[in-house]
């Protein structure tokens, strides 16, 4: 595996976690989604684009998404 992708697996585990309220979901989802996209875009040739994509669909669906949804701590 390339190094980029390890590195976007790695982050995304570690920040699988996170997010107790609107703010902090949005926060983790964006990181996520931008390294997730950045991999993507990395295999695709274009990981800024991938990165800017990722980031905004992963933000947006922390912000919008409810935490008795998403809490699997209960």
């Amino acid at each position: 595996m390339k190094p980029i992708a390890i590195l976007s697996l790695a982050s995304m585990l570690l920040l699988t976690a996170c997010g107790e309220t609107q703010g902090q979901r949005a926060l983790s989802g964006g990181l996520i989604g931008a390294g997730g996209g950045a991999a993507a875009g990395a295999l695709l040739g274009n990981p800024a684009a991938g990165a800017v994509v990722g980031g905004v669909a992963g933000a947006a669906t922390g912000a919008f998404t409810s935490p008795r949804d998403i809490d699997l701590s209960r």
